[in-house]
């Protein structure tokens, strides 16, 4: 049935608001419906004498019930099983059923009632037996549940037009096909497919326990979710007619045709006519002698690449092959595209795509689609509702903006074309009034003739001459490699190809197509008697004619060869061999009595067992060793062949399984029509079979077992050995999150279960794999209930999973909450300081920092709620004594204060507060003050200069937040700090804010009610001998220009953000509102005469307080005011920028040992809750004061850690606030800040725990033994060493897990590093070497220079030549979140160690000597794929490759997998001594060669011309890399380059910026050569060892 039938018969039977999409099959369309934004599968099934009278009975239940021959009670029963949930009734009635989102919602809540030991209703118990609980039975099935593997029927629906019946399904995003086709590493894991077969295998269990086939089993049949569940449709092949009556059977309607009797679009659309399984191979053969046209021919190979006739997103595709210019004529060059080239690349030209190919990040020519959806949308827009012009091509619709012809059209895309242009008349006419028709050209007189002439030119020889070559663009081998490069054809690819996709580029061949043998066949028309004939081989032709023949066929028969993949098939479409299940002996007895005693599910819906949540927990519990023996599945083969007894129908699914399974793993079929007819003839298996797993063989084998009788049943492969216990306990746990259920009832169950021990139960690997499913539910918003079953169900993951999983899993599930706005219970349960130290404890500080302490400071903005930013709050204060000073200051305070004027809320100034508090005064006073003090002065300069609105705006809420964090500070310092830091030296800052003039209202009254609070600390003296003087100058303006500036609103802006809530506050209105701030508490505090001795303008202010305020001062025995304005003046005025919060974690958790109320609430602290300090006389004496400052402790925590200020660039008005971005970039100054002596020797290597806390050092120690350090850096001492090493330590790994240490000296040792215990002692014997092993004293040859002063020459000459033979390790490489190392070796070989274990695993060798030289190439560096790289995106995968340097300059890039080499070349002229992975694809190498050079891996695993930073004198002895920066050593200088420059121009060249290291106590320059480096990211440091022992740390 064409497509427009197909429309024109869902017409009849539904109304419009039903729309027709596209045509999956001839039975089988995508529709959506108006009321609805989801697409719907509608099929139309034969209507079998069962299905009719099922239909009329529920129908027309009041009528006679129908019979026929079958037991229609019986298939009526089945029916009602194998859709449960249907609505049936007649088509006009659809709208009713369409919503069904809570329709099995009851089971669940019935199964969280089970697994809670609740009373619940039976249906807990009949759906665990569809899941064979406690086994599988071939007819135990109740009847009234839907399967969770059944695709769910929502409706049964009654054609009124014709005798069809309807069946409505929601559609899935994906089949099994479309993961094959475009994303098959979506099923990255053995696990996943073998999960998957086992989803499949259950729904064929409950359908055969019912007693029907499938009949249809394959890829384009098994539909997925979102989720990747599987959903096996009812097939139209099934019949739904379930006895084995003749009868029945006879009455099947198997004809198929046009709706309309001779259609005239019949021909058009004969990719619908297809089957699901394409003869390939037959319609080749036909286009390729010239009896099929390159019309049809191109539609097939459409439908091979999966694209959909009329589907927008995905439609099928034609060539352009004239430009409309002049008529086509064969005779002429004029006019004819070539079709050698893309559309894309004659429209852009070769010059553009080059530069695209050479400038993008990711290297291509082309999108990855040859036809979008706006090029198609724009072609049939004259045809199309202007709804979906305006979704999918622009959202204003101007029908001016169409092409009008059609060479304007073919000029205007860059695309190809459709189909319709070829064929469908009806495209060129305009539904819509404002737009007028496609006007075709001059040369045709009406569109139908456009059209055959159009068709003519397609099937022209010229045009079959070139056609292949358009094909090999489109769908075939210059899809890839280097064809693609060389015909600039190469797409950009998915940027998550791990993703399932339902659309792609499918590359049909990999190797060049045919060119078309002969012309087209004969054409009807008499007018065309140039029409080629198709030449005939027998006929009597010369001998060089017929070597031409026999090479063109030779060429066609190879190629069909080459792609027997595109005509798989499944058992069930075997048309043109023989019947595969033909059987010479008679079924047997026992299947004749299950095929005539249909089951009865009416007598099973209650499954009496004793089961219970216990039960459960002891079925999904996964022992130890959940591996697959291969004896076992031998074992298990050979019963299941003598004890299986099968209908032919269920054999013939369970072969189509076993296709399937061998697909899934080959990633191609396993059977064409030629192996296919082969094994039917002799039973020979394809080849293909020998590359499936051992234990997959098995089971395949099995299942397409050549006598169909010895196949084993659906129940017999669920209980095979084959299926590890992990798939049958997550089969359990995740099937009912797949029922059509509200979300919270999904949620509740998993947090019930988990709670109950099954994630524990099923162990790790299980509950990794049930993650995905558990976690979509947590990331959708939720209501305060279902928070608290979310949080459950991640605090029970979070427990059972490995740390690398929660990284990869959990943690990107937790951000997602973290991210989103407004009220959220579960982002502030997530927030709670137990939760975030269970995250930290399993995943590491590290990752803690990178992915989730950036969010919790973004929650401390004025647009998070405040119960998210009280919770956040307490999460940053309470990390911040054990992160350290250094990553507090670079982690937590400075991205606060960068947030200052840009919507911080008060628990975000709360939080800086209490840290201070926590830390110290001296932490206060180095640290604090200096950077408030340099916001405060960079603000007010701001404010001085002509800004843009919005800076000014942000430097005023900027001074605020500062005023009031130095606010909350000065209620805890001690009083002589206070004064010595905020006061002293003429350098108020409260008086420098109150002087500028071009300030608003709002900050100076902060700073005039701060500047209070600071003269209340300091005291009545002080205050008068230090700030009146400073105010002098400020009294005296405000005093001379009261005239002019009272009543003036334009004297001073006025801050509209920033007015003070009518609270009974006093607010100030402009400028001279100052003198009621200041004068009177002035007076109050140093007494009126006091006062106005130290102001000379006294006189001025009071009569203008006395004028406009009413305020005088009268002795009346005490200090204190009288006015008619009390109630102003004694209150302290305060600018807030939000209502105080009622609630604040922060506080109460801290107000314990005795803390205050910090500012931030816009309320002064009162006396009551100050803290209790000893208060210190202060003396105007002012040598007295400065003798009562406390002196700073040398050794204090962190003592060497210098003020941040000294590199702090101050506030950025551009950079964004809170997130993972890391926009504050790390600015290198090159400066030593603690230098300290670390070993006798050279300092080989340094090495940093994750906490950035502990740190060791390996060096030559006494005797020119290898030692190493551990060095605690809070106070920078060594607390304890590592003596095991008889020889020179060269490398140094600290392992993630256990605090164990790794340590190389040509032997691996590890060790316990608080212990200093030795755990186990790796070394290459002689046997495994290349080269005979030297003895490990040979090392102690080495003299005394080589030892302690190790330079270039001799690291690359004898030292390593001749000490490191084949057998004495070289160098390290730890595998992230793994106890497992690689580790070089002398003869270029890597060895693999599995630490935990303590024990080596495999050997990969290399070549053992360089052929140009004749020397051994050493292992010399070693990385993996996203080893280096510090992710926020999630934690990096497995790596895929593994790269090594070698000590000849060259690198090899391993697979990870399979350990064969991906590539080898030559990257330096000189040794390699470091290798780094910043990214999947760039590869970072440095070199004795003095360069430093990035490698791009992406174009097919050969790294292109690399980019070469250059600037060194000598060589490069290692390098670090954070985010973009690398920071190189190259004797006693470092080097700063940026990867930000990679990819400018391919084989580029840059600088690197060369300098040596300041000694900043000393002012002098670093002498020392320097040896290893290693990098602090989170602390801004970086530590580097020199060859004279010294250990340096660096800014």
């Amino acid at each position: 049935m064409c497509l427009e039938c197909l429309r024109r018969r869902i017409q009849l039977d539904f109304d419009d608001r039903v729309v027709v999409c596209y045509g999956v099959s001839d039975s089988t369309s995508v529709v959506q419906i108006s009321d609805s934004n989801s697409e719907y599968l509608l099929t139309s099934h034969r209507p079998t004498p069962c299905f009719n009278n099922y239909v009329h009975d529920y129908i027309n239940p009041t009528q006679e019930k129908q019979s026929n021959n079958c037991s229609n009670f019986s298939c009526g029963r089945i029916i009602t099983a194998l859709a449960p949930l249907a609505h049936v009734t007649v088509s006009s009635s659809y709208s009713s059923v369409l919503d069904i989102r809570m329709v099995e919602d009851h089971i669940l809540h019935a199964l969280t009632l089970f697994i809670q030991g609740k009373p619940s209703a039976r249906d807990s118990i009949n759906f665990l037996a569809l899941l064979g609980i406690p086994s599988f039975g071939d007819t135990h099935f109740p009847g009234s549940l839907r399967h969770p593997n059944i695709a769910p029927v929502i409706a049964i629906l009654k054609s009124t037009s014709s005798a069809s019946i309807h069946l409505l399904l929601p559609k899935p995003p994906y089949t099994l096909e479309d993961i094959l086709h475009y994303s098959p590493v979506a099923l990255n894991s053995q696990w996943h497919i073998n999960f998957l077969v086992y989803q499949l295998l259950s729904a064929l269990a409950y359908m055969h326990g019912l007693g029907v086939a499938h009949r249809n089993i394959c890829p384009s049949t098994v539909l997925l979710t979102e989720s990747s569940w599987v959903w096996l449709p009812i097939s139209d092949k099934t019949g739904l007619c379930f006895n084995i009556g003749q009868e029945c059977h006879a009455n099947l309607l198997t004809e198929t045709g046009c709706f309309v009797e001779a259609c005239s679009s019949q021909c058009l659309f004969s990719d619908l006519k297809l089957s699901p399984s394409v003869d390939w191979h037959r319609d080749f053969k036909r286009w390729w002698t010239g009896e099929m046209t390159n019309f049809e021919y191109l539609l097939i190979l459409n439908r091979l690449a999966g694209r959909r006739w009329g589907d927008y997103t995905f439609h099928t595709v034609m060539p352009w092959v004239i430009d409309f210019s002049t008529k086509p004529d064969e005779n002429s060059d004029a006019g004819w595209r070539d079709l050698t080239k893309s559309k894309w690349r004659l429209a852009k030209g070769d010059e553009q795509l080059d530069f695209t190919y050479s400038t993008s990040e990711i290297p291509h020519h082309v999108s990855d689609e040859c036809l979008s959806e706006l090029a198609v949308c724009s072609y049939k827009a004259r045809r199309l509702p202007l709804s979906v012009l305006r979704m999918a091509v622009r959202s204003v619709y101007e029908p001016n903006e169409y092409p009008s012809t059609m060479q304007r059209l073919y000029q205007w895309t860059p695309d190809e074309c459709i189909p319709e242009f070829y064929c469908d008349p009806q495209i060129f006419i305009s539904i819509h009034s404002g737009m007028t028709d496609l006007a075709v050209p001059s040369w045709a007189g009406s569109t139908e003739e456009f059209i055959k002439l159009h068709r003519d030119a397609l099937e022209s020889d010229r045009v079959s001459r070139q056609l292949h070559h358009w094909i090999d663009i489109t769908f075939g081998y210059k899809m890839s490699g280097q064809a693609a490069v060389d015909a600039k054809n190469v797409m950009l690819s998915s940027s998550e190809s791990t993703m399932p996709r339902s659309m792609g580029r499918r590359q049909l061949f990999t190797r060049p197509h045919p060119i078309r043998r002969g012309g087209t066949r004969k054409r009807t028309d008499n007018t065309n008697e140039s029409a080629v004939k198709v030449r005939n081989i027998g006929g009597e032709t010369s001998l060089l004619e017929e070597a031409a023949c026999l090479h063109e066929l030779e060429e066609a028969s190879g190629f069909m060869e080459h792609a027997r993949h595109l005509g798989g098939l499944y058992g069930n479409h075997a048309e043109n061999v023989k019947d595969i299940f033909s059987a010479k002996q008679p079924p047997s007895e026992n299947y004749n009595k299950c095929t005539s005693q249909p089951p009865e599910p009416s007598k099973h819906c209650g499954v009496s067992s004793c089961i219970d949540t216990n039960f459960l927990l002891e079925y999904i519990d996964v022992g130890d060793d959940d591996s697959t023996d291969y004896q076992e599945i031998l074992l298990w083969r050979h019963k299941s062949s003598c004890s299986t007894s099968l209908s032919v129908d269920f054999a013939k699914d369970i072969f189509s399984v076993g296709c399937v399974l061998a697909e899934l793993y080959l990633r191609r079929p396993l059977f064409d029509s030629t192996s296919m007819a082969i094994y039917l003839e002799t039973g020979t298996l394809p080849g293909l079979i020998e590359e499936l797993p051992s234990n997959t063989r098995v089971l395949v084998e099995a299942c397409i077992e050549k006598d169909w009788m010895r196949r084993p049943s659906t129940k017999c492969l669920l209980e095979s050995p084959y299926f590890p216990a992990t798939i049958k306990a997550s089969y359990l746990f995740l099937a009912p999150l797949q029922l059509l259920a509200n979300h919270g009832s999904r949620l509740q169950y998993a947090a019930n279960f988990a709670m109950q021990g099954a994630l524990r139960a099923m162990g790790t690997f299980a509950a990794e794999m049930c993650a995905p499913y558990c976690l979509s539910l947590v990331v959708t918003p939720l209501s305060d209930i279902e928070a608290e079953w979310a949080y459950t169900l991640i605090k029970e993951l979070i427990k059972c999973m490995k740390p690398k999983a929660v990284k990869t899993m959990i943690l990107p599930a937790v951000q997602k909450i973290l991210q989103t706005t407004g009220y959220s219970r579960l982002k502030v349960s997530l927030l709670q300081e137990s939760l975030v130290r269970e995250i930290w404890n399993q995943v590491g500080r590290q990752v803690y920092l990178e992915m989730i302490h950036p969010l919790v400071i973004s929650n401390l903005l004025a647009t998070a709620h405040k119960s998210s930013a009280a919770a956040a709050a307490v999460v940053l204060i309470g990390s911040s004594e054990e992160l350290g000073i250094p990553i507090t200051i670079h982690q937590t305070i400075l991205p606060l204060i960068h947030c200052f004027g840009k919507g911080l809320c008060t628990d975000g100034i709360d939080v800086l507060v209490r840290i201070g508090s926590l830390l110290g005064d001296t932490f206060v006073v180095r640290q604090m003050v200096p950077l408030l003090k340099l916001v405060i002065h960079s603000c007010v300069g701001v404010s001085s200069t002509k800004k843009p609105e919005p800076v000014q705006s942000w430097s005023v809420f900027a001074l605020i937040d500062c005023l009031m964090t130095i606010d909350g500070l000065v209620s805890f310092l001690p009083n002589e700090v206070v004064f010595k830091e905020l006061v002293e030296g003429q350098s108020c800052l409260h008086v420098l804010v109150l002087m500028q003039k071009s300030l608003e209202m709002g900050v100076l009254q902060v700073a005039a009610s701060t500047l209070m609070s600071l003269c209340q600390r300091i005291g009545p003296e002080l205050t008068a001998l230090h700030i009146l003087p400073q105010l002098n100058e400020l009294f005296d303006d405000l005093a001379f220009s009261q005239e002019t500036a009272h009543g003036s609103s334009s004297f001073g802006r006025s801050l509209n953000a920033s007015k003070p809530k009518n609270d009974g506050e006093g607010h100030i209105r402009n400028r001279m509102d100052l003198v009621l701030l200041l004068y009177p508490s002035f007076a109050s505090l140093l007494g009126i005469e006091k006062c106005r001795q130290c102001c000379a303008t006294w006189l001025l202010l009071e009569q203008y307080l006395l004028r406009y305020h009413n305020w005088k001062w009268e002795y009346t025995g005490e200090s204190s005011p009288r006015s008619g304005s009390e109630n102003s003046i004694s209150k302290r005025v305060i600018v807030g920028k939000g209502s105080t919060p009622e609630y604040h974690p922060a506080k109460m958790l801290l107000n314990g040992v005795g803390w205050s109320i910090p500012q931030s609430q816009g309320s002064k602290v009162t006396k009551s809750s100050m803290p209790q300090r000893k208060m210190y006389e202060i003396q105007q004496n002012q040598v007295e004061i400065h003798g009562a400052v406390s002196n700073f402790a040398k050794f204090e925590p962190w003592f060497w850690f210098p003020s941040a200020a000294s590199s702090w660039d101050g506030l950025d008005f551009l950079g964004r606030a809170g997130g993972l971005k890391d926009e504050h970039p790390w600015k290198i100054r090159a400066s030593v800040i603690y230098s300290v002596r670390a070993h006798h020797g050279a300092v080989r290597s340094v090495s940093v725990c994750q906490d950035e806390c502990v740190m060791f050092t390996a060096g030559i120690g006494p005797g020119f033994k290898g030692t190493v350090q551990k060095w605690e850096m809070t106070r920078m001492n060594s607390v304890s060493s590592y003596f095991g090493h008889e020889e020179v330590v060269n490398d140094i790994c600290v392992l993630s897990s256990s605090g164990r240490v790794a340590s190389c000296d040509g032997t691996i040792h590890v060790w316990n590093s608080r212990t200093g215990k030795l755990l186990s002692l790796f070394a290459e014997s002689s046997v495994d070497s290349a080269h005979p092993a030297s003895h490990l004293s040979s090392l102690s040859k080495i003299n005394t220079e080589q030892a302690n002063m190790l330079n270039h020459n001799s690291l690359s000459g004898e030292l390593l030549t001749n000490a490191f033979d084949g057998s004495l390790y070289t160098c390290m490489h730890q595998i992230e979140y793994d106890d497992s190392l690689i580790v070089g070796t002398g003869n270029g070989s890597l060895r693999f160690i599995d630490v935990a274990q303590g024990e080596k695993l495999h050997l990969w060798r290399g070549e053992s000597t360089d052929t140009e030289s004749g020397f051994p190439s050493l292992i010399s560096a070693i990385c993996s794929c996203g080893s280096d790289r510090m992710q926020t995106e999630g934690a990096s995968a497995s790596p895929s490759w593994i790269a090594a340097g070698l000590s000849t300059g060259h690198c090899r890039l391993f697979d990870a997998r399979s350990g064969s080499i991906i590539a080898s070349w030559k990257a330096h002229d000189g040794y390699v001594t470091k290798l780094a992975a910043p990214e999947d694809h760039l590869l970072v190498s440095s070199s004795l060669d003095r360069t430093l050079r990035i490698w791009d891996l992406r174009r097919n695993w050969k790294p292109s011309e690399p980019t070469i930073f250059r600037g060194h004198s000598d060589g490069i002895s290692s390098f670090s890399v954070w985010g973009q920066d690398v920071i190189s050593i190259s004797r006693n200088k470092i080097g700063v380059s940026s990867l930000s420059k990679f990819g400018e121009e391919e084989g580029s060249r840059h600088g690197i910026i060369a300098q040596k290291l300041y000694m900043a106590d000393q002012g002098t320059r670093n002498v020392s050569v320097l040896s290893s480096i290693s990098i602090l990211p989170f602390s801004r440091l970086f530590v580097v060892g020199t060859e004279d022992g010294n250990l340096r740390i660096c800014c």
